[in-house]
């Protein structure tokens, strides 16, 4: 069976006419070291970047998403997090350490949710490389926290979360 490749056109407050195909099935074929535990959906429902990050990007995605998304079109808001604590850092920060594709101008999330969708591109294996980093914080939550303890790092935890890591599980 011939897979049909789909052409996906960019248009939001970031990006104009970008485009891309979507050279993988939705949520398959993902490099073997690349074992994320939330999908872009579960982690929008969860409570990621404040609500605030990809407000203006719903007709790039699929609608199901967003069904019970946390979001907030005025403001990042840290009480629509999962762990109700702001775990973020700016966007000129991410762009002034050199961690922004250009592809990708709102960072690792939307690298994900690309990916995700079924997209492959050159920055992948940064990325996935960058991904692998954050197991540190697990680590560092395994050691310091009992299993279970939400309040214990929740920053950390919070952070995890952005980076499709269950730190609900710890």
């Amino acid at each position: 069976m011939v897979r049909m490749k789909k052409k996906v056109i960019v248009h939001d407050l970031m990006q104009s006419g970008y485009e891309y195909t979507l050279t993988e099935p939705m949520g398959c074929n993902f490099s073997p070291d690349f074992k994320p535990e939330l999908t872009p959906a579960q982690m929008l429902e969860l409570g990621v970047f404040g609500g605030k990050y990809m407000t203006d990007c719903q007709d790039e995605f699929p609608p199901s998403w967003y069904k019970n998304a946390k979001l907030c079109r005025e403001k990042h808001d840290p009480e629509l997090n999962f762990f109700k604590i702001n775990a973020s850092q700016p966007l000129w920060y991410w762009r002034e350490k050199g961690w922004i594709y250009w592809e990708d101008p709102r960072g690792w999330f939307q690298w994900y949710c690309r990916y995700y969708m079924g997209r492959r591109c050159p920055d992948d294996a940064r990325q996935i490389k960058r991904w692998k980093a954050m197991r540190r914080h697990v680590t560092q939550i395994e050691m310091h926290c009992a299993p279970g303890d939400w309040s214990c790092r929740r920053k950390q935890r919070q952070a995890l979360l952005h980076w499709a890591y269950d730190s609900r599980k710890i």
